[in-house]
């Protein structure tokens, strides 16, 4: 786990052996299963997660209805809202699949980016580019079509056509799961002609 870790981070900056043990000593990491429930709505959290092998998923539940607003699938990291703003979270995280990731939560940040100043940095790195895909996802998202949204989906993430159960796809693409198969039938008819 640690390997898939370290490479991730060589992508930045290169670790010394002191850095590498400071990380291993936190004991960041977790298995958790298909189903687990990782924040509730209404909970208060420090945790941020980094997913290094599986799927989660951030959702809502609104009249009684899940509406899934992101995946977070291998090298992605999710803070949730509720970290920053030390208030109760508004949505859920969930585990789509077996997942393999890391847990840290502020006190750890803190100390490590005390101990080890070129982290924040790091972080402050990657946070930048968290932002900037998620800026350009949302415009996406605003300026498409439910028949684009697939279409940019089958481009941008194809792996989770086939990972994720297809009502949370249909949600996550902000449609019905009916709604979703009549555009797959629609794609899957041109693609004929």
């Amino acid at each position: 786990m640690e390997d898939i870790l370290f490479e991730f981070i060589s992508k930045y900056i290169s670790l010394t052996e002191e850095e590498k043990n400071a990380i291993l000593s936190l004991d960041i990491f977790r298995s958790v299963k298909k189903g687990t429930v990782l924040l509730k709505e209404g909970q208060i959290s420090k945790n941020s997660y980094f997913v290094l092998k599986g799927c989660i998923r951030t959702y809502y539940v609104i009249d009684n209805e899940e509406k899934t607003t992101a995946f977070y699938t291998e090298m992605e990291a999710l803070t949730p809202p509720c970290v920053i703003s030390k208030m109760p979270s508004e949505y859920y995280i969930g585990c789509v699949e077996d997942t393999i990731l890391t847990v840290s939560n502020t006190d750890m940040e803190a100390e490590v980016n005390s101990k080890f100043p070129r982290f924040e940095a790091l972080c402050r790195t990657f946070a930048e580019e968290i932002l900037a895909k998620q800026t350009i996802d949302f415009d996406t998202f605003k300026t498409s079509s439910p028949e684009q949204r697939y279409l940019n989906l089958l481009e941008k993430r194809p792996d989770l056509i086939q990972r994720v159960p297809q009502y949370q796809l249909a949600s996550f693409l902000g449609m019905k799961p009916e709604s979703l198969s009549r555009v797959r039938a629609r794609i899957a008819e041109k693609n004929k002609g």
